[in-house]
């Protein structure tokens, strides 16, 4: 008789088990009339690195319920497949040259690009083996990956048929920017944190105690104006009007008068406008429309031009004058020392408040105005706030219901441009030619933009060949929202996405019911006009 080995170990008897059920095709699994179908869709896993304790349970959770139902004679389908993570995965590759003393500007993009292909073959690769390793039985013959054709495909799709029913479009907007990573962020990847901040309060004097020979900069004379509290000194070079509450009567005799803005010597308006919080500060506010999103809505209610002060780098710019170049924090602690030199600074106070900062490197967001791409979401939600309302869609806990529902409710554009390298590239080309002549299709279009799903090779309106495609590339999740139906063959017609879609249960984590859950609610509504699971 064999001995019994004093401790078990696993990799004796795990491997050659696993190897069993899978050459068995126990795992795999076709669409079949007699049975009835339950289909499970795996959170694809960034290529960033490996798994970690949080997937091992999320993915257990999973085999318990898809072995379950394969038990109960379901056709039972475990969809896995890997995530691109765009900005993520840019990053980790990006780190792992600079150990080399490579940057991705010194490779090109296209060499860039290969070296991040050669991390996603390393990392897809041990993720899966990772997830074989725990005995996952998903059916490894539908093994997908976002950037793969066929997804890659229904990427393409879906950007262009929401650009056809106008709900996609271009304009200069305030975006969450990562100074650091150099790219646009949508809301749900600029988390706020909690920070210990200070609160300036700045003089802002009236236009009419300038003096003649102060070379356009203001003074104090009298030290009469309008105190301003801000937390962000440094962008207040970019002030177009300082914005009073209408019913706030202690403004209410300044509305219209001028004022100086300290340190640029420009004149600016007192304006008065609803938004401003008689209690917050002072109750009077700077208005920055290139650097606070509700300055940014101020300013056109006003029609006030943007002043941008910062370049992308988080470095301040030509308007910024002797400060240009300067980092952002630099030229906050020289501002406000100049300020106290011209008395203008009339207190600084402790402030805990909440700042967005990048979900991926953590650097301090800078509200910015950008040229980018947006999805408009409200016609998107309401079919999706419908969904969970009539409870079709389930969440478990049921706490998680009204999370879900206050953000679909209260919801924003997207943005899903990203100035990053790796990533699907946007559809969209440039005719230099219409550009240049100032031609378009029709009124509503920009002049010289092109969507399409392949490379054009003229110009639809005037024949031109000189085409660009757009640098950017779109946000990551604009795949990962499509998963539940383009890993089953969207947009064809498949036999596998007519049976295995809707899925039936989505096991994940809360943390990205914004990010990825509530959109693929979203777009199964828009493209397959049904929900993409009820659990």
């Amino acid at each position: 008789m064999k001995d019994i080995p004093p401790r078990y170990n696993p990799k004796d008897h795990e491997g050659p088990i696993y190897s069993k059920w899978e050459n068995s095709g126990l795992f795999h699994q076709e669409a079949d009339s007699s049975k009835a179908p339950f289909t499970i869709v795996i959170p694809p896993p960034n290529v960033t690195g490996i798994l970690h304790m949080g997937h091992a349970l999320n993915n257990t959770l999973q085999d318990i319920l898809i072995r379950w139902k394969r038990m109960q004679g379901n056709a039972s389908l475990w969809v896995p497949g890997t995530d691109h993570a765009g900005i993520a995965t840019q990053n980790v590759v990006e780190r792992s040259l600079a150990e080399k003393g490579i940057t991705r500007q010194q490779l090109g993009r296209e060499k860039f690009i290969d070296e991040v292909w050669k991390w996603r073959e390393k990392y897809g690769n041990t993720i899966i083996m990772q997830l074989r390793r725990l005995g996952a039985s998903c059916d490894w013959e539908r093994t997908r990956f976002t950037m793969d054709k066929g997804l890659s495909e229904a990427v393409l799709e879906a950007f262009v048929r929401l650009y056809d029913k106008g709900l996609i479009y271009r304009g200069n907007y305030i975006i969450n920017w990562c100074p650091r990573c150099q790219t646009a962020l949508s809301d749900e990847e600029a988390p706020h944190k909690d920070v210990e901040g200070e609160l300036y309060y700045i003089l802002y004097p009236f236009a009419e105690l300038r003096t003649t020979n102060d070379e356009r900069r203001a003074t104090n004379k009298g030290n009469q104006g309008i105190v301003v509290a801000t937390t962000r000194p440094e962008t207040m070079l970019g002030d177009v009007a300082v914005a009073v509450n209408p019913k706030d009567t202690r403004y209410k005799k300044l509305i219209g008068k001028k004022l100086i803005l300290p340190i640029a010597g420009r004149e600016i308006g007192i304006i008065a406008d609803d938004f401003v919080d008689k209690k917050f500060g002072t109750g009077a506010v700077k208005v920055t429309p290139a650097h606070d999103p509700n300055d940014f809505e101020t300013g056109k209610r006003h029609e006030l031009k943007p002043i941008l002060v910062m370049n992308s780098d988080g470095t301040m710019n030509h308007n910024a004058g002797r400060y240009e170049g300067m980092d952002r924090f630099k030229a906050r602690k020289l501002i406000a020392a100049e300020l106290e030199e011209k008395k203008l600074l009339v207190k600084i106070e402790k402030l805990e408040h909440a700042v967005g900062h990048c979900y991926r490197c953590h650097t301090v967001i800078e509200p910015y105005l950008s040229l980018q791409w947006f999805v408009k979401m409200k016609p998107l939600a309401g079919p999706a706030i419908e969904a969970v309302k009539s409870g079709k869609i389930k969440f478990y806990p049921k706490r998680w219901t009204k999370v879900y529902l206050n953000w679909m409710e209260n919801i924003h554009d997207w943005c899903i441009s990203r100035q990053i390298w790796w990533g699907h590239r946007l559809p969209v080309y440039y005719c230099q030619t219409c550009i240049t002549n100032g031609e378009r299709r029709t009124a509503n279009d920009e002049y010289g933009i092109i969507v399409s799903k392949i490379t054009p090779e003229k110009c639809p309106v005037c024949g031109g060949t000189d085409l660009k495609q757009d640098e950017d590339v779109l946000d990551t999740w604009f795949s990962s929202w499509l998963w539940p139906f383009s890993t089953l063959g969207w947009p064809e017609k498949t036999k596998d996405l007519e049976y295995f879609y809707p899925t039936s249960v989505l096991v994940t984590a809360p943390e990205i019911l914004f990010f990825w859950v509530a959109r693929m609610i979203m777009s199964g509504k828009e493209f397959m006009k049904e929900i993409p699971f009820s659990d």
